[in-house]
Protein backbone atom coordinates (compact mmCIF):
# COMPACT_ATOMS: atom_id res chain seq x y z
CA UNK A 1 0.00 0.00 0.00
CA UNK A 2 2.79 2.26 0.93
CA UNK A 3 4.84 1.53 -2.39
CA UNK A 4 1.32 2.37 -4.20
CA UNK A 5 0.66 5.69 -2.76
CA UNK A 6 4.08 7.08 -3.45
CA UNK A 7 4.01 5.77 -6.90
CA UNK A 8 1.26 7.69 -7.49
CA UNK A 9 2.27 10.73 -5.73
CA UNK A 10 5.66 10.72 -7.88
CA UNK A 11 2.94 10.11 -11.31
CA UNK A 12 0.96 13.09 -10.29
CA UNK A 13 3.87 15.28 -9.96
CA UNK A 14 5.73 14.32 -12.86
CA UNK A 15 1.89 14.48 -15.03
CA UNK A 16 1.96 18.83 -14.46
CA UNK A 17 5.44 18.55 -15.25
CA UNK A 18 4.28 16.89 -18.50
CA UNK A 19 1.63 18.98 -19.39
CA UNK A 20 3.50 22.09 -18.77
CA UNK A 21 6.26 20.33 -21.35
CA UNK A 22 3.00 19.96 -23.70
CA UNK A 23 1.69 23.03 -23.40
CA UNK A 24 5.10 24.82 -24.21
CA UNK A 25 5.23 22.75 -27.61
CA UNK A 26 2.32 23.44 -28.89
CA UNK A 27 2.35 27.50 -27.38
CA UNK A 28 5.69 27.68 -29.76
CA UNK A 29 4.29 26.21 -32.53
CA UNK A 30 1.67 28.28 -32.77
CA UNK A 31 3.41 31.63 -31.58
CA UNK A 32 7.17 32.84 -33.26
CA UNK A 33 9.37 30.35 -32.62
CA UNK A 34 12.84 32.24 -32.76
CA UNK A 35 12.76 33.54 -29.10
CA UNK A 36 10.81 30.39 -27.71
CA UNK A 37 11.57 27.50 -29.02
CA UNK A 38 9.49 24.06 -28.64
CA UNK A 39 11.23 22.12 -25.64
CA UNK A 40 11.66 19.42 -28.50
CA UNK A 41 14.18 22.07 -30.43
CA UNK A 42 15.54 22.91 -27.02
CA UNK A 43 16.46 19.04 -25.99
CA UNK A 44 18.12 18.66 -30.15
CA UNK A 45 19.96 21.50 -29.12
CA UNK A 46 21.12 20.20 -25.77
CA UNK A 47 22.03 16.99 -27.49
CA UNK A 48 23.94 18.47 -30.13
CA UNK A 49 26.22 21.14 -28.00
CA UNK A 50 27.13 18.49 -25.44
CA UNK A 51 25.50 14.71 -25.78
CA UNK A 52 26.95 13.84 -29.43
CA UNK A 53 29.97 12.15 -28.78
CA UNK A 54 31.01 8.65 -29.41
CA UNK A 55 29.59 5.42 -26.92
CA UNK A 56 33.22 5.41 -26.15
CA UNK A 57 32.92 8.64 -24.71
CA UNK A 58 29.54 7.84 -23.39
CA UNK A 59 28.45 10.46 -25.63
CA UNK A 60 29.85 13.30 -24.45
CA UNK A 61 30.67 16.24 -26.70
CA UNK A 62 33.87 17.90 -26.72
CA UNK A 63 32.43 21.10 -25.35
CA UNK A 64 31.76 19.26 -22.11
CA UNK A 65 34.94 19.85 -20.81
CA UNK A 66 34.76 23.62 -22.10
CA UNK A 67 31.14 24.33 -20.75
CA UNK A 68 29.93 21.74 -18.21
CA UNK A 69 32.64 20.58 -16.02
CA UNK A 70 34.06 23.91 -14.75
CA UNK A 71 30.68 25.24 -14.16
CA UNK A 72 30.53 22.26 -11.73
CA UNK A 73 33.97 22.21 -10.49
CA UNK A 74 32.92 26.24 -9.25
CA UNK A 75 29.69 24.97 -7.73
CA UNK A 76 31.08 22.21 -6.30
CA UNK A 77 33.80 24.00 -4.76
CA UNK A 78 31.77 27.12 -3.68
CA UNK A 79 29.18 25.17 -2.07
CA UNK A 80 31.63 22.80 -0.21
CA UNK A 81 33.73 25.82 1.33
CA UNK A 82 30.65 27.65 2.56
CA UNK A 83 28.66 24.72 3.98
CA UNK A 84 32.05 23.67 5.87
CA UNK A 85 32.64 27.31 6.95
CA UNK A 86 28.99 27.39 7.94
CA UNK A 87 28.61 24.47 9.94
CA UNK A 88 31.72 25.49 11.84
CA UNK A 89 31.15 28.70 12.43
CA UNK A 90 27.36 28.18 13.16
CA UNK A 91 28.14 25.57 15.90
CA UNK A 92 30.41 27.98 17.42
CA UNK A 93 27.96 30.86 17.48
CA UNK A 94 25.18 28.14 18.83
CA UNK A 95 27.25 27.20 21.68
CA UNK A 96 28.36 30.49 22.96
CA UNK A 97 25.10 32.85 23.17
CA UNK A 98 27.44 35.81 24.06
CA UNK A 99 29.48 35.17 20.93
CA UNK A 100 26.12 35.11 19.18
CA UNK A 101 24.50 38.63 20.68
CA UNK A 102 28.02 40.45 19.38
CA UNK A 103 28.02 38.40 15.63
CA UNK A 104 23.95 39.01 15.16
CA UNK A 105 24.16 42.80 14.16
CA UNK A 106 26.99 41.64 11.46
CA UNK A 107 25.43 38.48 10.59
CA UNK A 108 22.31 40.43 10.21
CA UNK A 109 23.68 42.79 8.15
CA UNK A 110 26.17 41.17 5.78
CA UNK A 111 23.42 38.49 4.97
CA UNK A 112 21.03 41.15 4.03
CA UNK A 113 23.39 42.46 1.13
CA UNK A 114 22.57 41.14 -2.06
CA UNK A 115 25.58 39.08 -3.54
CA UNK A 116 25.06 39.97 -7.29
CA UNK A 117 25.75 43.77 -5.83
CA UNK A 118 29.32 42.55 -4.58
CA UNK A 119 30.26 41.07 -7.90
CA UNK A 120 31.69 44.39 -9.02
CA UNK A 121 33.40 44.30 -5.58
CA UNK A 122 34.94 40.86 -5.93
CA UNK A 123 36.31 41.92 -9.38
CA UNK A 124 37.92 44.71 -8.04
CA UNK A 125 39.49 42.48 -5.36
CA UNK A 126 40.50 39.79 -7.27
CA UNK A 127 39.73 40.56 -10.79
CA UNK A 128 37.61 38.25 -13.48
CA UNK A 129 38.59 34.92 -12.52
CA UNK A 130 37.34 31.84 -10.93
CA UNK A 131 38.56 33.18 -7.31
CA UNK A 132 36.04 36.09 -8.20
CA UNK A 133 33.83 33.09 -9.14
CA UNK A 134 34.17 31.34 -5.92
CA UNK A 135 34.19 34.59 -3.81
CA UNK A 136 30.62 35.34 -5.29
CA UNK A 137 29.04 31.77 -4.35
CA UNK A 138 30.52 31.29 -0.87
CA UNK A 139 29.19 35.14 0.18
CA UNK A 140 25.73 34.19 -1.16
CA UNK A 141 25.47 30.04 -0.25
CA UNK A 142 26.91 30.11 3.74
CA UNK A 143 24.49 32.34 5.31
CA UNK A 144 21.51 29.72 5.21
CA UNK A 145 23.61 26.77 6.77
CA UNK A 146 25.28 29.34 8.89
CA UNK A 147 21.80 29.93 10.61
CA UNK A 148 20.45 26.87 10.19
CA UNK A 149 23.52 25.48 12.34
CA UNK A 150 23.51 28.14 15.11
CA UNK A 151 19.44 27.26 15.32
CA UNK A 152 20.40 23.68 15.66
CA UNK A 153 23.18 23.91 18.22
CA UNK A 154 20.64 25.81 20.40
CA UNK A 155 17.59 23.41 19.81
CA UNK A 156 20.14 20.64 21.92
CA UNK A 157 17.81 19.06 25.06
CA UNK A 158 18.80 20.41 27.89
CA UNK A 159 18.67 17.07 29.44
CA UNK A 160 21.45 15.45 27.18
CA UNK A 161 23.23 19.02 28.38
CA UNK A 162 23.44 18.06 31.84
CA UNK A 163 23.97 14.79 31.23
CA UNK A 164 26.80 15.10 29.33
CA UNK A 165 27.96 17.24 32.28
CA UNK A 166 27.42 14.90 34.78
CA UNK A 167 29.40 12.34 33.31
CA UNK A 168 32.06 15.31 32.48
CA UNK A 169 32.19 14.72 28.68
CA UNK A 170 34.82 16.57 26.57
CA UNK A 171 34.37 19.21 24.73
CA UNK A 172 35.19 17.71 21.58
CA UNK A 173 33.20 14.27 21.70
CA UNK A 174 29.96 16.57 23.55
CA UNK A 175 30.07 18.42 19.71
CA UNK A 176 30.33 15.49 17.83
CA UNK A 177 28.17 13.41 19.75
CA UNK A 178 25.45 15.57 20.72
CA UNK A 179 25.43 19.15 19.43
CA UNK A 180 25.84 17.79 15.82
CA UNK A 181 23.42 15.53 15.46
CA UNK A 182 20.70 17.03 17.16
CA UNK A 183 21.42 19.99 14.78
CA UNK A 184 21.66 17.80 11.39
CA UNK A 185 18.01 17.95 10.56
CA UNK A 186 18.33 21.94 10.27
CA UNK A 187 21.83 22.17 8.84
CA UNK A 188 20.66 19.65 5.47
CA UNK A 189 17.73 22.02 5.26
CA UNK A 190 19.94 25.02 4.99
CA UNK A 191 22.75 22.90 2.90
CA UNK A 192 19.28 22.40 0.07
CA UNK A 193 18.85 26.15 0.67
CA UNK A 194 22.27 27.33 -0.24
CA UNK A 195 23.25 24.31 -2.84
CA UNK A 196 19.80 26.13 -5.14
CA UNK A 197 21.36 29.92 -4.18
CA UNK A 198 25.07 28.47 -5.09
CA UNK A 199 23.73 26.86 -8.30
CA UNK A 200 22.35 30.90 -9.10
CA UNK A 201 25.10 32.47 -8.65
CA UNK A 202 27.71 30.15 -10.46
CA UNK A 203 25.91 31.21 -13.42
CA UNK A 204 25.66 34.63 -12.38
CA UNK A 205 29.25 34.72 -11.80
CA UNK A 206 29.86 33.27 -14.98
CA UNK A 207 27.99 36.03 -17.15
CA UNK A 208 30.91 38.73 -16.17
CA UNK A 209 33.88 38.41 -18.23
CA UNK A 210 34.02 34.18 -17.52
CA UNK A 211 36.20 32.10 -20.58
CA UNK A 212 33.76 29.58 -20.09
CA UNK A 213 31.16 27.54 -18.42
CA UNK A 214 27.01 27.54 -18.35
CA UNK A 215 27.03 31.26 -18.01
CA UNK A 216 29.18 32.23 -20.38
CA UNK A 217 27.59 29.85 -22.64
CA UNK A 218 23.82 31.45 -22.04
CA UNK A 219 24.98 35.04 -22.25
CA UNK A 220 27.00 34.00 -25.69
CA UNK A 221 24.04 33.00 -27.02
CA UNK A 222 22.19 35.89 -25.95
CA UNK A 223 24.45 38.24 -28.06
CA UNK A 224 24.49 36.34 -30.72
CA UNK A 225 21.05 35.74 -31.06
CA UNK A 226 21.22 31.98 -30.82
CA UNK A 227 18.52 31.22 -29.15
CA UNK A 228 18.24 27.96 -29.01
CA UNK A 229 21.62 27.68 -27.44
CA UNK A 230 20.76 30.25 -24.96
CA UNK A 231 17.75 27.89 -24.15
CA UNK A 232 19.65 24.62 -23.87
CA UNK A 233 21.95 26.44 -21.42
CA UNK A 234 19.14 27.15 -19.02
CA UNK A 235 17.75 23.67 -19.56
CA UNK A 236 20.75 22.27 -18.83
CA UNK A 237 21.62 24.64 -15.97
CA UNK A 238 18.02 23.26 -14.50
CA UNK A 239 19.05 19.69 -14.78
CA UNK A 240 21.83 20.00 -13.37
CA UNK A 241 20.01 21.82 -9.96
CA UNK A 242 17.42 19.33 -10.02
CA UNK A 243 19.74 16.06 -10.72
CA UNK A 244 21.72 17.70 -7.21
CA UNK A 245 19.23 18.35 -5.27
CA UNK A 246 17.54 14.68 -5.26
CA UNK A 247 21.15 13.59 -5.11
CA UNK A 248 21.43 15.84 -1.57
CA UNK A 249 18.15 14.35 -0.27
CA UNK A 250 19.06 11.01 -0.98
CA UNK A 251 22.25 11.80 1.02
CA UNK A 252 20.53 13.42 3.90
CA UNK A 253 17.59 10.22 3.83
CA UNK A 254 20.46 8.24 4.77
CA UNK A 255 22.52 10.20 7.38
CA UNK A 256 19.11 10.75 9.00
CA UNK A 257 17.37 7.67 8.87
CA UNK A 258 17.44 7.60 12.43
CA UNK A 259 15.72 10.74 12.44
CA UNK A 260 12.95 9.92 10.12
CA UNK A 261 12.45 6.68 11.96
CA UNK A 262 11.98 8.25 15.35
CA UNK A 263 9.55 11.01 13.60
CA UNK A 264 7.52 8.07 12.17
CA UNK A 265 7.38 6.93 15.55
CA UNK A 266 6.48 9.71 17.50
CA UNK A 267 3.81 10.51 15.27
CA UNK A 268 2.34 6.86 14.61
Amino acid sequence: MFARSKFAAIVQRWLVFVIFVLVWQWAATVVDQTVFPTPSAILGQVRTLWFSGPPSHLFLGSRVSDDILPSIERLATGWAIASVAGVVIGITLGLSSTLADYASGVLAFMRAVPPVMLVPVFIVLFHIGDTMQLATIIFGSIWPVLLNAVDGARSVDPIKRDTARAYRIGRVRWITTVVLPAAAPKIFAGLRINLAIALILMVVSEFVGSPNGLGYVITNAQDTFDYKSMWAGIALVSLLGFMLNRLLVAVEDRALAWHHSSTRLLEG
